[in-house]
């Protein structure tokens, strides 16, 4: 659900990648972006970013968890980051 948001607001849907750690109680939803779409990812005022963590937030309180959305920035990135192929289920469609 949240990679298809993203990619709906993004220039470059094609380099969008979320990666989901789930923990026992608690899940990050990570969201990777080019560069030059971090700001339409989180918008005018935050208003992007918000809408989504809470989204995210109605969504995981009906499964008992608790989700946190982070948007990578380009130094957070560590070299074999997100190497998961496009389109292989994670679980955030």
């Amino acid at each position: 659900m949240v990679e298809r948001i993203v990619r709906a607001i993004v220039d470059s849907p094609d380099e969008v990648v979320v990666r989901e750690i789930r923990g026992s109680h608690s899940e990050i939803l990570e969201i990777k972006v080019s560069k030059r779409d971090i700001g339409l990812v989180i918008g005018k005022n935050g208003d992007n970013i918000t809408a989504i963590t809470r989204i995210v937030a109605a969504a995981g309180k009906g499964k008992g968890k608790r989700y946190m959305v982070e948007v990578l920035r380009e130094r957070d990135h560590r070299p074999g980051d997100f190497h998961q192929p496009h389109g292989q289920d994670r679980g955030t469609d």
